[in-house]
């Protein structure tokens, strides 16, 4: 096989390697690769019960914690496959609430900066302002000086 057949078969693989869902998953999810660690950190210890001088049908039979370690192993394991065969998550695009929040921004900075536009917004929501002279409807009597006594 020459040096290019080996780089073209190579090549392939890694195409294959990069498409699979099962792998992208366990790039991406971290809940998963931690998943597979505790299970992993669990049958090792479930291991190591079971080979500490007994034999190994009497440990699975009469020690509890080996029972319960291999159960936790199981579930964690089987709950990584299933995520595993469920391939990458997908991510939600957010398009939408990015531009509200960049819209909301530049309204209220529109309005902030500009004097006739903010008059014409609280005209539209609260009325025209109406405009009035002030007239006193008292009488006032001029007080006596102070000053002048007669």
């Amino acid at each position: 096989m020459a040096a290019r057949d080996k780089a073209a078969f190579a090549g392939e693989g890694l195409k294959k390697l990069r498409n699979n869902p099962a792998l992208q998953r366990l790039i991406q999810d971290a809940e998963v690769r931690q998943s597979i660690r505790e299970a992993y950190g669990l049958s090792r210890g479930a291991y190591g019960r079971m080979t500490n001088g007994k034999p190994a049908m009497q440990a699975l039979l009469e020690d509890r914690k080996l029972q319960k370690e291999l159960r936790s192993a199981a579930m964690l394991i089987g709950t990584s496959v299933v995520a595993l065969r469920e391939g990458p998550v997908k991510r939600k695009k957010r398009r939408l609430g990015r531009k509200l929040l960049i819209l909301v921004a530049g309204a209220a900075l529109a309005l902030a900066l500009s004097e006739g536009l903010r008059k014409t917004v609280l005209d539209a929501l609260f009325g025209a302002e109406e405009e009035f002279d002030y007239v006193s409807s008292t009488v006032t009597t001029p007080l006596p000086d102070p000053v002048s006594t007669s």
